[in-house]
Formats: C-alpha cells, sequence, structure tokens
C-alpha cells in the first residue's frame, strides 16, 4: 500500500521493514553493552583503586627521587602515598618506622569525628605530613596541595611489617 504524502510516494511496506532494522539494530548494541564479549573482558578485573579514583603523581623536583602519588577520588578525598620511585624503598632494609609526630603537634594521635569533620587539621601545600625512616637515613613526607588530613594510618605504626613494602 502506497500513500502520498507532499508529493512524495512513500511505500509503507519498505518503512515498516526499515524501522524493524533500526530497531534490531539498536536492540544489537544496546546488548553488546549490557552484555560484553567474554573474549574481549582482561583476564583480571580491575582493582577499587582503579575503578574508584584518579591517579596523580607528585614529582619532586628540588629533591630528586621524593616523589608520591595522589589518588583521587570524585568525592575529594586524596589518599597520598610514596611512589615506587621514592627512595626510601631503595635503601637497604626498606622502611623501618612511620612518624606522625611532625612540627607542631602530634598527628597520629588526631580523632576526627561527626559530619562536619570537627577536629580535622587544616594544612597549607608543603606541609610535613610525616618522617619515614629507614635503616640509614629519614625523608620528610610533605602535602603537595592545601588539604585537610582526616585520617592517619595507624596499622603502619603498629609496625606490622606486612604492611610495609
Amino acid at each position: 500500500m502506497s500513500t502520498i504524502n507532499k508529493d512524495h510516494i512513500v511505500d509503507e511496506s519498505n518503512r515498516s521493514e526499515t524501522k524493524l532494522v533500526e530497531e534490531e539494530e539498536e536492540e544489537e548494541d544496546l546488548q553488546k553493552l549490557l552484555v560484553p564479549d567474554v573474549q574481549n573482558l582482561p583476564l583480571i578485573p580491575p582493582s577499587a583503586v582503579e575503578t574508584n579514583f584518579a591517579t596523580y603523581f607528585a614529582l619532586d623536583f628540588m629533591k630528586p627521587a621524593h616523589d608520591q602519588y595522589v589518588y583521587r577520588h570524585a568525592n575529594g578525598l586524596c589518599v597520598i602515598g610514596l611512589a615506587p620511585s621514592h627512595v626510601a624503598f631503595k635503601d637497604e632494609g626498606g622502611i623501618t618506622a612511620v612518624d606522625f609526630n611532625v612540627g607542631k603537634s602530634d598527628r597520629s594521635g588526631m580523632k576526627v569525628t561527626g559530619k562536619r569533620k570537627k577536629n580535622a587539621q587544616h594544612f597549607e601545600s608543603n606541609t610535613a605530613l610525616c618522617k619515614i625512616s629507614t635503616k640509614n637515613d629519614s625523608y620528610i613526607v610533605r602535602l603537595t596541595e592545601k588539604d585537610t588530613l582526616l585520617l592517619s594510618c595507624q596499622n603502619l605504626l603498629i609496625g606490622s611489617r606486612s604492611r610495609l613494602p
């Protein structure tokens, strides 16, 4: 059956066939998005850090090989650590101690509470965060940007050798 529409003859059977083809293509595209091909999946799924955090590296140009990483979550939370290229990992014996008692206050005894994070310490960039000790030397870890300290990792202070690289 054909209809006339503004000087065009439209074949309704062809239009319905093309509509069905378009719907099938959309369905296939949607299926590809929702159900991934098993052969294209990675052997090991991405970790929670890779999935939820953006990774940044803060290279220290003043002191070579004193590099840090920053994992930044979408909600603004940052996790700061030593990059694998840091000198402390290359010292013989590895890291022996982490001391959060740097500057005027002991950062390890800090207790943050509530929705508004009462008692959180506010720092400017380049503020000393902690002191890392190795068998031969010690290194100061500094903040890379203006931040608020919510938590310091107490497990490092307990001396659990399995938690230290």
